[in-house]
Order: C-alpha cells, then structure tokens, then sequence
C-alpha cells in the first residue's frame, strides 16, 4: 500500500521474521532510520518502487527477468490454478505452500504447486 502513497516513505518489518514473534532492537532500528529521515529529509513524490517492500520488489524484479511467469501471474487463465494466483506476494518469495518445491496438499487432498523458476527467485533472493 505504501508504494501507492507518493507522500510517506515506508519502511518495513521484514515479513519473514513474524513468525518468531516483533523483535524490540529490529523496532529500535526501524524508529532510527525514520528519525534519520525525517531529519535528512526526502524527496517528493516518493518513488514508487522505493516504497514497496522489499519482498514486493523482488516480485518486480522476477516479471522484469522473466516475462513468461509476469504474464502468468497478472493475466487470469482457466488453465492456471486459482491458488497460483491470489496469494500473497511473501508467500511466492519464501517459497510457502504452492510455491515451495512439491507444492502442498489442499483441503480435498489435492497437491497445488505452482510454476515458476525457482533458481532466479533463490538468485535474486
């Protein structure tokens, strides 16, 4: 959402450590570098890729390197298991459920893997 929003400047708690629970010295970090820029200042408008996450912008990145899984991923198909795509973008990037290798067992005890080149990803990763 902060990429939409020319005026702020987000930073992010990194998604893939929430599981573990909201760290206070990653809280104290995040608040400093806001205080650092609030006194240095920054440009307006804010660069839309600037704001996304950092997970968001690896996604970028992926349909940027590989057109064919860009195409897949923002065109809706028939032929495409729904679960392939509405997800959430971490969920891609970690490589959880549909997106790990082997995929994963659904409810109706169905595997959903979803196709995508997992050596760019752990590359750019």
């Amino acid at each position: 959402m902060t990429s939409g929003t020319p005026y702020i400047k987000g930073l992010y708690y990194p998604i893939n450590l929430w599981p573990l629970g909201i760290k206070k010295d990653l809280i104290i970090k995040l608040i400093r570098q806001a205080a650092q820029l609030i006194l240095q200042g920054f440009s307006l408008p804010v660069n839309s890729q600037e704001n996304l996450a950092p997970d968001g912008r690896l996604f970028v990145e992926m349909c940027a390197r590989d057109k064919e899984f860009c195409s897949r991923q923002t065109t809706r198909s028939a032929s495409i298991h729904f679960a392939c795509l509405n997800f959430w973008i971490e969920e891609l990037i970690h490589e959880y459920r549909q997106w790990k290798v082997g995929g994963f067992i659904n409810n109706n005890n169905k595997n959903i893997t979803c196709s995508y080149n997992h050596t760019l990803l752990q590359q750019l990763r």
